[in-house]
């Protein structure tokens, strides 16, 4: 299991969110707004990495942070690869010359200025698959 945290402000990051929610159901994300203070405590995650972008995180059985841990666009890649029949997608993707740092910029571009092209939203999205509710996180076996 995964937890993808993400900016639940951000027009984009929800509708994306949203997206993954309606495609997985749950079965190998569930999410974190950043703007969720407890949840970031508790998989140890903080204020300045959330404005470094998206990340994901891995999750053990416990809902504990385990090995793997991406941000930016390499966690957008890696959620490409998790997804059904993403994996050939982003290998094609990183085989093409120049097109990670070209990737990296424009994820890096759209992160800054997320608002100005997105729009922010009024209230935050709290989503339909929750890492955490109540204090703990949770995972599927």
């Amino acid at each position: 299991m995964y937890a993808v945290i993400y900016d639940g402000n951000c027009n984009l990051c929800v509708t994306l969110v949203q997206f993954l929610e309606k495609l997985d159901r749950g079965q190998q994300f569930s999410y974190v707004p950043m703007q969720d203070e407890s949840a970031l405590k508790q998989l140890e995650v903080t204020a300045a990495e959330c404005e470094l972008g998206m990340l994901l995180i891995a999750l053990d059985a416990s809902g504990n942070s385990s090995q793997g841990r991406w941000q930016g666009s390499d966690a957008a890649e890696e959620i490409g690869r998790l997804l059904p029949m993403g994996g050939a997608f982003v290998q094609a993707y990183r085989a093409m010359p120049g097109m990670k740092p070209t990737g990296d910029r424009a994820y890096t571009f759209i992160r800054d200025n997320r608002y100005d092209l997105f729009g922010q939203r009024r209230e935050t999205y709290w989503p339909t698959y929750p890492a955490c509710t109540d204090g703990s996180c949770q995972v599927k076996d």
